[in-house]
């Protein structure tokens, strides 16, 4: 455990920084989720909704460090691929 005052303030800083994060993280996975099952549904206009909703999640915690820059193309890309697929023009 921490000793002196500077790392007790350092400590405090990480949790409060962890908790934040984690709830990025929670809002991105909850956003594929949703989007997952609009597409399971076929519902078009929300899932194309919820894809730039998603992008924008993956984008935003890119930005801020939480995932890899990679990791959010990956995912975007994927998700992209899934809509292409179940939705195109046959």
């Amino acid at each position: 455990m921490a000793n002196n005052a500077s790392a007790i303030k350092r400590h405090k800083q990480s949790e409060v920084r962890r908790i934040h994060n984690k709830s990025v993280k929670s809002a991105a996975r909850t956003c594929a989720k949703k989007y997952t099952l609009a597409v399971v549904e076929k519902n078009a206009e929300s899932a194309g909704a919820l894809l730039k909703e998603l992008a924008h999640q993956l984008d935003s915690a890119a930005r801020k460090g939480i995932i890899t820059k990679n990791a959010a193309a990956r995912k975007k890309s994927r998700m992209q691929k899934l809509y292409n697929v179940t939705f195109s023009a046959k």
